[in-house]
């Protein structure tokens, strides 16, 4: 049956193999269940909701990859988002209720983007140097954040920011962890993010960092629909909105662009088969995860140690799913865990590093490329928010383009997001 339902046959691959594959995929993600609770819960988002709600976005996109469009590629709550969620609800001034109907709107508009062409067309309109300051930017941003959560960085009133006091047990624990998750990472190690999270914990343990009551216990009840999508227009959170659609669409795009390269699926002529029902996986997984009260979710580029493992169907992706389900009996550690930062804060940092792998990409020689990636790098960490990173480098741009000559390159789509966000910052200034 299982043959018939994922075509192992076609793909060339085995229950064993697939099984296998998605065991591996699950260990490299894992990490997700437990740093997401832990960034969230900085908002005033109660922990059991954004563990129950990431557990069940995961699993609703990921079945979704696996059934609609019989991929190898495991969907979840992305990291980055969820750290701009986080200052969002802070900076605005709002509550988390307000910050998820925003994911929500953006979640819908996604699913409506997923269904047509305009996806495609917004991909193609935005310049290589923009996407990859975004993700860029966020990758910073994240960093940053891991850095200030653990206390390795600390506020200054000259400096703003200082290096924090390395001998206390929490930014010591930090470094230790980090160090030792580096190591893991750099020899190739499957999982190295989460065995340098368990790791990390058990010295917290021992040295009297890390309080753990239980183990298992009865998965937490799930707060359906605690969102209020009218404060969301009232307040004027269109740029933020704009920004969980736009950093979604790219990350998830780029990441099942190469994942499916990875794993042959990418046609002679760059197509990739059943690509819509794969883009759907993400939005549905955003729109159900705002539901439950987590940030967007996104593609997972950890997919790609499940293709290597010999992953090439559905049946990957449903054995992450279940084991995402087995998870759920797990809060009393997951809890006791994510509230420390000393073991989540590694994961930040070097996440963050990941991201930066784009800017090898930008033709820094051109000065209109390089500035409009620049300003978005530079602004996202240091005002603590994706939109106004994303708002510099879309009104840059064009306007660069314009004086250089070159404006017939620039796609109109890209002069009509410039206009907007010139308003949005003059008319709601901090939105």
């Amino acid at each position: 049956m299982l043959n018939k339902l994922f075509r192992l046959n076609q793909n060339h691959t085995d229950v064993k193999t697939e099984v296998l594959a998605g065991i591996t995929t699950f260990l490299t993600m894992i990490y997700i269940v437990v740093v997401n609770p832990a960034i969230l819960s900085n908002a005033g988002v109660p922990f059991e909701q954004v563990f129950m709600a990431t557990i069940i976005a995961a699993v609703a996109g990921t079945l979704i990859m696996a059934f609609a469009a019989n991929y190898p590629i495991a969907i979840a709550p992305g990291m980055g988002l969820n750290a701009y969620f986080v200052t969002e609800v802070i900076q605005q001034d709002v509550s988390y209720s307000v910050i998820l109907g925003a994911v929500f709107v953006s979640g819908i508009l996604f699913i409506i983007l997923s269904l047509t062409s305009l996806r495609e067309t917004l991909i193609t309109a935005i310049p290589p140097s923009l996407k990859y300051g975004i993700t860029s930017g966020i990758g910073l941003f994240i960093a940053f954040l891991g850095l200030r959560m653990s206390g390795i960085i600390v506020s200054d009133e000259s400096t703003l920011v200082t290096l924090g006091d390395l001998t206390a047990p929490g930014p010591l624990l930090t470094v230790v962890g980090l160090f030792i998750t580096l190591g893991l990472i750099a020899r190739n190690v499957t999982g190295g993010l989460f065995i340098g999270m368990f790791i990390t914990g058990i010295i917290g343990f021992f040295t009297g960092q890390l309080q753990i009551d239980g183990f298992m216990d009865a998965p937490p009840a799930p707060v359906f629909w605690d969102m209020d999508i009218g404060a969301v227009f009232s307040n004027g959170l269109y740029t933020v909105i704009f920004a969980f659609l736009l950093v979604t669409i790219f990350d998830t795009t780029g990441t099942m662009i190469g994942v499916a390269e990875q794993a042959g699926f990418i046609r002679k002529d760059g197509s990739l088969p059943r690509a819509r029902a794969a883009l759907m996986a993400d939005a549905s997984a955003t729109t159900v995860g705002a539901m439950f009260g987590t940030s967007p979710s996104s593609a997972y580029v950890e997919s790609s140690s499940g293709v290597a493992a010999g992953g090439r169907t559905g049946l990957t992706t449903t054995v992450v799913a279940l084991l995402f389900i087995l998870s759920m009996f797990f809060a009393p550690v997951v809890g006791a865990v994510s509230g420390l930062p000393a073991i989540t804060a590694p994961v930040l940092i070097i996440v963050g590093c990941f991201m930066m792998g784009g800017l090898a990409k930008v033709n820094w020689g051109s000065f209109d490329d390089a500035f409009p990636a620049f300003i978005i790098i530079l602004s996202m960490p240091l005002t603590s928010s994706i939109a106004t990173g994303i708002s510099f480098g879309f009104i840059t741009y064009p306007l660069l383009k314009l004086v250089m000559g070159k404006g017939k390159d620039v796609h109109w789509m890209l002069y009509m997001f410039a206009i907007i966000f010139i308003l949005q910052m003059v008319f709601f200034p901090g939105h």
